[in-house]
């Protein structure tokens, strides 16, 4: 059996990990919409006024921090005054993104801002810039947050909401390099400057501002963006009309989305996935060094709010729904990504996997007939739950076994850890396949003893639940123990996500 060995300063108070860190995303994409989220207030499925109650209750046991709507590509070509008023009123459009399907708007902004309460999460709306214009986004601001006697807060009651809603995030349009435009940096910031400007501040609803960024580690949006935002010319300088700047990093591997199955993988495309997910922080570090030479007081966050695997659809569905399964490959990508954001948390203050229900890294999958799969994803979730909002603990995978991929070397131990008033929680991610590792985890520091130790896998990295076996994935208690020396030890088996829950001396 092979052995891995990690430190852990307890006592360190790092980074505060925010919770939105664990955001969502649910785009008009799909059956993430309707058939996921909104059945509508006639159907058999059980809803409160048209939103799936199974689903609700499901997300709201991930403590689901924020949702990002309507995307995504969608939202560059989607007016949101199509979306209010009587349903029977609203009129069609074409998705011309996805599926070349007809949307007839029975989930618009009402229904959104009803499901984001029932989720208790924050909303995260997507504007649109790159078919709208700057009065619409900003009237769609008013619309949403002003209260009092203006032109938006009267539709607004006019279509049955009296009193504004909070709205914490707000997006400056969507890859805007590509489906959003196909823009130049230069030309976009521009855009985005003028776009902020009129995104006003109603009322106390303090708005987040995001302007869309790069795609992987293209860093010439970073350096537009940035030199745009921080004006280091002069005595006085302005702050900067957009608070947080976006990119999106997908994981495949290695020939391009949309060319593997989800669940059909040889040992090779495996490693070059996991692979291609540890590289998110490569590009979080790019844009980083980027973003602190202009900012280093760390003013304007990081937002990663779209990432996940993107993998072919399944056979016999529609190829621009983007519909794929789940395995526990995807669990540990999951697991890869949330310890680079742990560790770049300073500067990364959200991220939304891609997507909610039903389409591509999803954490819930559902069929029109009432039945509902947690994914392996899910899981992951739900397991690292208690470091929303905790306190980074440094931590540091001292030795580890790699694998050789592609001339390079992987490790297969992943890790990271927090702490809170008197408690820890250490996630662990072993990506290797052919045995089970021993790891020992120096607790430095802080006296520590397990409360709790839970283990995800399954008998293969491509196993994955199915509504015949729902549970074929699902989280099971783990041995673990702190021994005399403050060394915590546990045995993982291979293709594993674990965590271990501390109570903290």
């Amino acid at each position: 059996m092979t052995t891995a060995h990690a430190v852990v300063d307890l006592d360190v108070t790092g980074d505060t990990i925010s919770r939105h860190l664990y955001g969502h995303f649910a785009e008009h994409l799909g059956r993430c919409i309707y058939g996921g989220f909104w059945v509508g207030e006639d159907s058999p499925i059980p809803n409160v006024r048209g939103i799936r109650s199974d689903v609700v209750a499901a997300l709201r046991a991930l403590r689901i921090p924020n949702l990002r709507w309507p995307g995504g590509c969608f939202a560059d070509e989607y007016h949101w005054r199509d979306g209010v008023g009587p349903r029977q009123d609203r009129p069609t459009m074409v998705n011309t993104h996805w599926g070349d399907v007809v949307e007839d708007n029975a989930f618009g902004t009402h229904e959104f801002m009803d499901l984001c309460e029932m989720l208790g999460a924050d909303a995260y709306v997507n504007g649109n810039v790159g078919s709208g214009t700057v009065q619409e986004m900003s009237e769609w601001v008013e619309y949403l947050t002003r209260s009092g006697d203006s032109p938006m807060a009267r539709l607004r009651r006019q279509n049955g909401r009296d009193e504004p809603w909070q709205v914490a995030f707000w997006g400056l349009g969507n890859e805007a390099w590509g489906c959003g435009g196909h823009m130049t940096p230069e030309y976009y910031t521009s855009l985005a400057r003028r776009y902020a400007t009129f995104c006003r501040d109603h009322d106390g609803n303090r708005l987040t501002r995001i302007a869309a960024g790069a795609a992987d580690a293209d860093v010439r949006w970073t350096h537009a963006l940035m030199s745009s935002a921080v004006s280091s010319n002069t005595p006085d300088p302005q702050p900067s009309p957009y608070q947080a700047i976006s990119f999106h990093y997908y994981t495949h591997a290695g020939t391009g989305i949309q060319r593997e199955s989800a669940t059909e993988f040889d040992r090779t495309q495996y490693f070059r996935t996991v692979a291609h997910a540890t590289g998110v922080e490569r590009v979080i570090s790019a844009h980083e060094a980027v973003m602190d030479a202009y900012d280093p007081e760390r003013r304007i966050g990081l937002v990663c709010d779209e990432w996940g695997t993107w993998w072919t659809v399944e056979p016999g569905t529609n190829p621009g729904l983007l519909f794929q399964q789940n395995t526990v490959r995807d669990a540990l990508v999951a697991g890869i990504h949330f310890d680079a954001f742990h560790r770049h948390a300073a500067r990364l203050r959200m991220a939304n996997i891609a997507q909610t229900l039903n389409v591509l890294q999803a954490m819930i999958l559902t069929d029109d007939d009432g039945g509902l799969v947690l994914t392996p994803t899910y899981h992951v979730y739900e397991m690292n739950s208690p470091h929303h909002d905790a306190a980074l603990a440094p931590s540091h995978v001292i030795e580890t076994p790699v694998v050789a991929v592609d001339g390079d070397e992987l490790p297969l131990i992943s890790l990271s850890a927090s702490t809170r008033e008197g408690t820890g929680l250490v996630s662990i991610t072993h990506v290797g396949v052919d045995e089970p590792i021993d790891l020992a985890v120096d607790l430095r520091g802080r006296a520590a003893r397990v409360t709790r130790a839970r283990v995800l896998t399954g008998p293969d990295a491509a196993a994955h639940n199915t509504p015949e076996a729902p549970a074929a994935v699902a989280p099971v208690p783990l041995a673990a123990a702190v021994d005399a020396d403050g060394i915590l030890r546990l045995t993982l088996p291979p293709h594993a996500f674990a965590t271990v829950e501390l109570a903290l001396d």
